[in-house]
């Protein structure tokens, strides 16, 4: 579906990308700024690309979104290791053929799912182990060394939930 070069041209990078998902009607990113300025500049640089590529492919005009992105800043250990499963794991799990409750009561099958066939997400990147260019895996490997310890605290998130609502409530930006 995807061709991804052999070789990145040398680039002057703004951010780290540490996880994403793109769902039909929008998308989240975890973004590591690595310089002054760096995510602001790499959104307005992202969106409006997106926008420039949907308005030649169906000759329209303006912008795709509404207003600017919205962000929050990561500022502890235990935010980021809520927010990584929620960004690949239960953004994912929404998408599941079955649904998010099946998703989650059939844990290693939506797993699968996630990882064998919806593509546009870092969750095969994390859960196979692949090294895509795209994404800096290091910080987030520092919380979950294992593929095994970065799947089992999801399947706890996932199936916790309740106990977690007030990490995820604190996530989504209304």
């Amino acid at each position: 579906m995807f061709e991804r070069p052999q070789d990145w041209p040398e680039r002057k990078m703004l951010v780290h990308i540490l996880a994403w998902v793109l769902a039909p009607n929008h998308f989240h990113l975890l973004l590591e700024e690595i310089q002054v300025g760096g995510i602001s500049k790499f959104m307005q640089q992202l969106c409006g690309s997106m926008s420039a590529h949907f308005n030649a492919k169906y000759e329209e005009k303006g912008s795709l979104f509404q207003g600017a992105y919205k962000g929050l800043v990561v500022d502890t250990d235990e935010y980021l290791k809520q927010l990584i499963p929620y960004i690949m794991v239960k953004n994912v799990f929404e998408l599941y053929p079955a649904g998010y409750t099946k998703a989650v009561k059939e844990f290693d099958k939506a797993w699968q799912w996630g990882v064998e066939s919806y593509p546009f997400s870092s969750l095969p990147e994390y859960a196979a182990n692949r090294n895509w260019p795209i994404l800096e895996k290091g910080f987030t490997n520092d919380l979950f060394p294992t593929v095994r310890e970065f799947r089992s605290h999801a399947q706890e998130v996932m199936e916790n939930r309740s106990r977690f609502d007030t990490e995820f409530s604190a996530l989504t930006l209304d």
